[in-house]
């Protein structure tokens, strides 16, 4: 699904990316984590066009699209649900999942976009019910998940999600790791970024551990749970006192 190859990237002279190379495969989570600052957002905003590669490849479903422009790779079956939600406060629900459409529906001039709400009401009903309401007036889990519906209006291929938990009550948290879960089980592909690490390793199927710009740690998520300096640098557990 996405094949990354000796990536760098970064801002001006700042270098925040040191040749990343990571695969995620159909049908798979597989989630990045590290500290902040390791350069997570970068390789999201790097892959989604947002800032141009200075070496290395990426390839979406075995096309080249190092080059191309954020909407080609929107196109090209791309999502991000960014940081922070970032939703258009001014606008109403329904008009916000209808933006996410926008790439599609302008190669298609497919004028019946109604329609295509269903699924996205399906998998929050919430949204349902707020669908004329101003997003900006949502609470942080409602925002949460129109960003998460907004991406996937576009019928992504590949849906990468950063730190979809930040500034959330725990029982909204576990329902969108719950969410996260069902998007798999109906075919979807995830990269998820997320601080939460170790309720990311525990649905995903496998993860990377990002630090200064490099992967330094990889493997099944199982693995990284039990790995005794993954504990103690991202799940706060010591495990000399176990």
């Amino acid at each position: 699904m996405l094949r990354i190859k000796n990536l760098s990237a970064g801002y001006g002279r700042l270098k925040v990316l040191r040749n990343i190379s990571l695969h995620v495969n159909q049908g798979e989570i597989v989630t990045l984590i590290g500290a902040n600052g390791a350069g997570k957002t970068t390789l999201l905003s790097t892959v989604c066009g947002l800032l141009r590669a200075t070496n290395g490849e990426i390839y979406l479903q075995g096309r080249d699209i190092s080059r191309q422009r954020p909407e080609r790779i929107v196109a090209s079956g791309c999502s991000l649900v960014p940081e922070g939600r970032q939703v258009f406060a001014a606008m109403s629900v329904r008009d916000n999942l209808l933006l996410g459409a926008f790439v599609r529906y302008r190669a298609a001039k497919n004028k019946r976009r109604s329609m295509d709400l269903k699924p996205v009401y399906q998998l929050f009903p919430v949204l349902k019910e707020r669908e004329a309401q101003m997003a900006g007036t949502l609470s942080g889990g409602e925002q949460q998940m129109l960003a998460m519906g907004r991406a996937l209006m576009a019928q992504p291929a590949l849906i990468m999600m950063d730190e979809p938990s930040t500034g959330l009550a725990p029982m909204i948290v576990k329902n969108i790791f719950s969410i996260i879960r069902q998007l798999k089980d109906k075919g979807n592909t995830v990269l998820l970024i997320e601080q939460n690490a170790r309720a990311a390793l525990r649905i995903a199927d496998r993860g990377y551990v990002m630090e200064n710009g490099k992967i330094i740690v990889q493997g099944p998520a199982a693995d990284l749970l039990a790995n005794q300096d993954v504990q103690r640098a991202y799940l706060g557990q010591n495990v000399d006192n176990k």
